[in-house]
């Protein structure tokens, strides 16, 4: 095999989205070599800009970024082991539980990575022995402080504040509550196969079921998902089927939309409204508590493309899913003006 015909993807083990698209491609069984990122790499990687990762380097030479994207044009490239359920009312609700575990989720990632300060510095230095070939030196040892006070001096513009603490911490508990009541094993959110909204959710369960904090909290409230995140970290020997209609795949997923419609899409419309006033921050009521944050742009693109997907589903398919996205409280946020 050479890399005429070979992909490779750069990224880090601390990263939910390097973690995310190497778990795809590992049970897709696309052939890749896994790299981790270094200060000093290809000229043609330095170049990329924003230098984001993962990075994954197409056979063809050419590099890309993003893991939703790249994962979609793996779709198009490779058709074997799809990762998107066939039903286009399915795949859409995939892309919503996806586009939370990605924005929404990653909040529950940060929040508990730099909060407490035991937790924050581990992190550090497992980010630098990581990241650098000699963690070990001063020059590691410096890296690790650098990247522990950025991080931490940037927890506001996720939306971790002590005031929004309470809330992001019951959300991930709820979380937990909800995916460890029926999933585990080779339980997916479709079936006994996982889709990409499963691996979205792993992304970010596979640094909270590393972190010391947030491990102790998952093995208190949800101990099967420790396995269940080991498992789907190389599904390339999973075989099964789709099985949306399988009660406990339908009891997830409708209880992951209520989340959604409670949290997620509260946040995307005010986020939306803020950008479009030009407001620097974000003001949001979720469940009792006032959340606040800067304005994200690329969040308000997130919107956006749920918001292209609804309107592009067919109308049999949306009829379909309407009951269950107005129960969850879901579709007053897909039925506002783009």
């Amino acid at each position: 095999m050479t890399m005429d015909t070979l992909y490779e993807l750069i990224g880090g083990n601390p990263s939910p989205y390097s973690r995310k698209l190497r778990a795809v491609m590992r049970y897709r069984r696309i052939p890749h070599i896994w790299r981790l990122t270094r200060p000093k790499m290809s000229p043609e990687i330095d170049a990329i800009k924003p230098k984001l990762i993962p990075i994954l380097r197409f056979p063809d030479g050419t590099y890309r970024i993003d893991s939703t994207p790249l994962a979609h044009e793996l779709e198009a490239r490779h058709s074997e082991r799809s990762i998107i359920p066939p039903d286009a009312a399915d795949a859409f609700v995939c892309h919503l539980i996806e586009d939370y575990a990605d924005e929404w989720g990653t909040k529950w990632m940060f929040h508990h990575r730099w909060k407490e300060d035991v937790t924050a510095a581990w992190a550090a230095n497992w980010i630098a022995q990581d990241s650098l070939p000699t963690p070990q030196d001063a020059q590691g040892q410096a890296f690790a402080k650098f990247f522990h006070d950025r991080q931490r001096s940037r927890m506001a513009l996720v939306g971790s504040t002590p005031a929004t603490a309470e809330l992001i911490e019951s959300s991930y508990i709820k979380m937990l509550h909800i995916l460890g009541a029926k999933l585990g094993g080779e339980h997916y959110l479709f079936g006994t196969r996982p889709s990409l909204a499963d691996f979205a959710l792993f992304g970010q369960l596979a640094q909270l079921s590393t972190d010391p904090w947030p491990l102790t909290i998952l093995r208190k409230e949800a101990p099967i998902l420790e396995g269940w995140v080991m498992v789907l970290d190389d599904a390339s020997g999973v075989e099964g089927e789709w099985q949306p209609q399988a009660a406990w795949a339908a009891e997830t997923r409708k209880a992951l939309l209520a989340r959604i419609g409670a949290e997620y899409l509260p946040f995307l419309h005010a986020n939306a409204t803020a950008l479009k006033a030009g407001e620097k921050e974000v003001r949001v009521a979720i469940e009792g508590h006032t959340y606040t944050q800067d304005a994200f742009a690329y969040q308000g693109k997130c919107y956006v493309e749920i918001l292209r997907r609804w309107q592009a589903l067919p109308a049999a398919a949306r009829a379909q899913l309407e009951p269950l996205l107005a129960e969850t409280g879901c579709l007053p946020w897909l039925k506002v003006a783009n």
